[in-house]
Parts: structure tokens; C-alpha cells; sequence
């Protein structure tokens, strides 16, 4: 919650202004949406660390997802996202710097925070994005999913148009600028490690013998 309510403040801050439509994308919005990216990450990474074979592959039924699952969707969704929806998405759309609005944007970055990383709003991972059990060794797993991890933050540190200025409705939430596609990768995260967490809190989840 700490981490939600310190994003928002930062996005917002970082977008309020008279002058915002003839801005470009600015330091402040760059370096809260990569911490966001980092912290996201490292909640990751301890929801997963430790975990004995039996733990990794626990399933509250057999229609849920395990730890595993989740960390495995999150990977391939972590390329999808970023390759696809953004980079090959939006990112293909022309710029349209005059929609900018620090309303809209405050509102939208907002609702991300809020509904993304909401459980109590269940939704289907498309075919494609779900789990096969792909990576059978959990080290080799995390270790896909910070490379891809990298390669998202990278471009957002290294992007050189104005991630404010390019528009493409999400199934979720309509009129999201570029920006928001990565803050919604990345809220996208959070889901999942809550799941992670629900798995873990499971009265039958598995008693630590030895871990990963």
C-alpha cells in the first residue's frame, strides 16, 4: 500500500503543471516509473526465494495456480506486454501530445494502482500468456524473468519520445498513454505476487524441509 500511495504521489506530482501539454516526458515520471519496476521486481523475488520443490509446486485446487504458475506467466507476460502492447502497440501509434491532460493522467495513473493489482477482480490469462511448466528449474525461471525485467527498464530509461504522448486503450482501463501500459506491466506484478502470497498463506501449503 506504501508503495502504491508513494508511486501515485510521485506520477502525480511529476505531471501537474499548466505547461504539461507542451512538455516532454520528464526525469521525475522516468525515475518513479523505473523504481516501480524495481520494487515490483523485488517483492518477486522474496515471495519466491526459499521455497522447497513441494512449495513451488503447491496448488490450492487443481484449477489454481501455483507459485510457479505465477512466476512463469509473469515471465512470458513480461515480453508480451512490453515487445507487443507497448513497443508494437502503442508505441506504433502517431503521437498525440495535444491529449495530454494532468487530470486525465493523474486519474488513469491512479485507477492502475488501484484495479490492477486488485484480487477480488478475477480475470482469465489469455492461452497464449499462461502456464506450460516451461522452465522445470526455478532458478533458471526467476533468472528469465529479471532478464526480461532488464530489458523493460532499460527501455524505459532509454526511451527518447515521450511516453506521455502515445494513446491506446487497454482491455481494462480505456485511453492509457504509454507510460501507463509499463505502470500497468508493472501493477500486473503486484497481482501476482498477492496470488503468490495467497498461495503461500494456504493452511495446507507444504512445511519447509529444505529450499531453492
Amino acid at each position: 500500500m506504501k508503495l502504491r500511495l508513494a508511486v501515485a504521489s510521485a506520477l502525480v506530482f511529476a505531471c501537474s503543471g499548466p505547461a504539461l501539454a507542451s512538455e516532454g516526458y520528464s526525469k521525475k515520471e522516468r525515475a518513479a516509473l523505473v523504481r516501480y519496476l524495481k520494487e515490483t521486481q523485488k517483492n518477486i523475488e522474496k515471495a519466491t526465494r526459499g521455497l522447497t520443490p513441494e512449495q513451488w509446486k503447491f496448488k490450492q485446487a487443481p484449477d489454481r495456480w501455483s507459485v510457479a504458475d505465477c512466476l512463469e506467466h509473469l515471465t512470458v507476460t513480461e515480453d508480451f506486454l512490453r515487445e507487443r502492447a507497448i513497443q508494437g502497440g502503442v508505441l506504433k501509434t502517431p503521437a498525440a501530445p495535444e491529449k495530454k491532460s494532468a487530470e486525465m493522467q493523474a486519474k488513469n495513473d491512479a485507477l492502475i494502482l488501484k484495479v490492477i493489482p486488485d484480487r477480488s477482480n478475477k480475470a482469465q490469462a489469455p492461452e497464449p500468456l499462461r502456464p506450460t511448466g516451461k522452465w522445470a528449474d526455478p532458478k533458471e525461471l526467476l533468472k528469465e524473468f529479471k532478464a526480461r525485467r532488464k530489458k523493460t527498464i532499460e527501455f524505459v530509461k532509454t526511451a527518447d519520445v515521450d511516453l506521455r504522448a502515445y494513446f491506446m486503450d487497454s482491455p481494462v482501463i480505456k485511453g492509457l498513454d504509454a507510460h501507463q501500459w509499463v505502470m500497468f506491466l508493472s501493477a500486473h506484478c503486484a497481482r501476482h505476487t498477492a496470488q503468490m502470497l495467497e498461495v503461500k498463506a494456504d493452511p495446507n501449503f507444504p512445511k519447509k524441509k529444505g529450499g531453492y
